[in-house]
């Protein structure tokens, strides 16, 4: 039977919740990261744990059918592939930073300027369109020192938090682009792989999908719950359960991560009370 070959970092900012993505997919990895190349009993892939900067040629190539891997990695390396889908985690920007005594914020400042990077091709795109002349200075690693010994007048890296551009004096000005984990597939899937990696997209999806909703219960008063049903757009219809109070029903629903506080707000607004939150583990739609 075909495996699916999916590669993960073996090591980095995107190890860990990848593992955990796979798992809270049911897919069950008994080793550790010292195996370059691992099976999986419970469903049919083949884990690939491969340095980050390699994973985009080996997807190119069909070395590997799909990858989870940072979405910059994939805008520099400019090779071709699809991504399929966003993951939600890791996210962060490729952004240029200056010293903090430099009080503009303008990309003008970099005319002219030396800029030290990780993301040569990134930013040689982005100075184009923008019509910037600057002197790119490629650096692997420790991009943000290169002002403090002189090396530039600023830098292009990746900024998740900001925190490592404070400590070294720096501070974001520009944005190039933001970026988060994503599921890319090789240009090269042979068809009888197509249908694995639906199933692990199925349970991706679900995941994901539970990851950025609530469960949510209340009692209601039974002449508001039409009113407070249209507030909860998630599923295609509320569950109303009559209480043992006469005149009042529990309303269970979903509700969206993003929009929280405000659904939580208007609900306690149209009558509702007792309002309960519970965590869901997977839903599938």
């Amino acid at each position: 039977m075909s495996k699916l070959k999916i590669a993960i970092q073996k090591s980095g900012r995107l190890y860990e919740e990848s593992l955990q993505l796979l798992k809270d997919c049911g897919i069950f990895i008994n080793n550790g990261k010292e195996q370059l190349k691992v099976s999986v009993e419970n469903f049919p892939i083949e884990i690939m744990y491969l340095r980050n900067s390699d994973i985009p040629q080996y997807l190119e190539d069909g070395v590997v059918d799909i990858a989870i891997v940072g979405e910059n990695l994939l805008f520099e390396k400019q090779k071709n592939i699809e991504i399929i889908q966003k993951l939600g985690f890791s996210k962060c920007r490729v952004s240029l930073a200056v010293p903090k005594e430099i009080e503009t914020d303008s990309l003008n400042y970099f005319q002219g300027k030396k800029i030290a990077t990780s993301y040569p091709n990134t930013l040689k795109n982005f100075l184009q369109q923008n019509n910037i002349s600057a002197d790119i200075h490629v650096i692997s690693g420790s991009v943000e020192i290169a002002p403090n010994i002189g090396l530039a007048d600023g830098i292009c890296d990746i900024v998740s938090s900001g925190s490592t551009l404070f400590k070294n004096g720096l501070r974001e000005t520009v944005t190039l682009l933001k970026s988060e984990a994503v599921l890319a597939k090789t240009p090269n899937l042979k068809l009888e792989k197509n249908s694995i990696l639906e199933k692990l997209l199925f349970r991706i999806k679900a995941v994901l999908k539970a990851k950025n909703s609530k469960y949510i219960l209340m009692n209601v008063p039974n002449n508001k719950i039409e009113i407070i049903s249209k507030t909860l757009p998630v599923l295609k219809s509320p569950t109303v359960i009559p209480l043992a109070e006469e005149g009042w029903s529990s309303i269970h629903s979903v509700i969206d991560e993003e929009r929280f506080w405000e659904v939580i707000d208007e609900l306690k607004e149209k009558g509702a009370q007792d309002i309960l939150i519970i965590p869901i583990d997977k839903m599938v739609i």
